[in-house]
């Protein structure tokens, strides 16, 4: 299968876990969307919390009725996709600069299931730049930090600010990105951990102890993997 067939089969059989009745997190990013494109083919009677602005124009534009995170008590399923998905299902997201609004989402969800394509699936987290979201304000300086915060992680990174059409791509809360080629992340708590630490730093794209489930792309079909 081409990689865009995976993503298709992946969001597909996301899309036979979701039932009338849920509350259910819309993911962000070319997998998320085929989930949300199979849930508009269904056309069952549930409500949704979009990941980004670009998620809900697709839930929109597909019927799906939308409801802020705010208003709900819980999300039932979360479905959404990852740009690593390491050991424990310990994931790398944020490639498409939505991780703010996708971990919120994840921490309100009773159940989240991570869905890639086959390449997705690492033994070390780390190849795939590690996205940080960082306020705007004095962004330099914490950049700087990040730097430390890196080494002492024993980690020989220089993060960069994400840029696209000669702009800092900003999120949809207004923030900026700083991408770290980290290479490997020998210890992603404490990466985590550390980077939390770091004045500006609003939030990273580790997802640790967060995805009770994955749906991955395999030769025969779609592999379900336990963390």
């Amino acid at each position: 299968m081409s990689t865009d067939d995976q993503k298709r089969a992946v969001g597909y059989a996301a899309a036979d876990l979701v039932s009338s009745g849920m509350v259910v997190g819309l993911g962000t990013g070319s997998t998320a969307a085929w989930f949300v494109r199979a849930l508009g083919e269904r056309k069952l009677d549930i409500r949704a919390v979009p990941t980004s602005e670009a998620t809900a124009a697709l839930a929109r534009e597909l019927e799906i009725a939308l409801v802020e995170l705010d208003a709900v008590d819980a999300i039932d399923l979360t479905v959404d996709g990852a740009d690593e998905i390491g050991p424990g299902l310990s994931l790398i997201k944020g490639g498409g600069a939505a991780l703010l609004r996708e971990k919120l989402v994840w921490e309100a969800s009773r159940r989240c299931v991570a869905i890639a394509d086959a390449a997705k699936r690492v033994k070390t987290l780390g190849a795939f730049p590690l996205p940080i979201e960082v306020v705007a304000f004095g962004h330099a300086g914490t950049a700087k930090r990040l730097c430390d915060a890196l080494t002492e992680c024993d980690i020989g990174a220089a993060p960069r600010l994400r840029m696209k059409d000669g702009a800092p791509v900003r999120t949809d809360g207004g923030n900026l990105i700083y991408d770290a080629a980290c290479g490997a992340i020998p210890d992603p708590a404490l990466l985590a951990a550390t980077l939390k630490s770091v004045t500006g730093v609003v939030d990273h794209g580790l997802f640790l102890d967060l995805a009770d489930e994955a749906l991955i792309a395999a030769p025969g079909g779609v592999e379900h993997v336990l963390p």
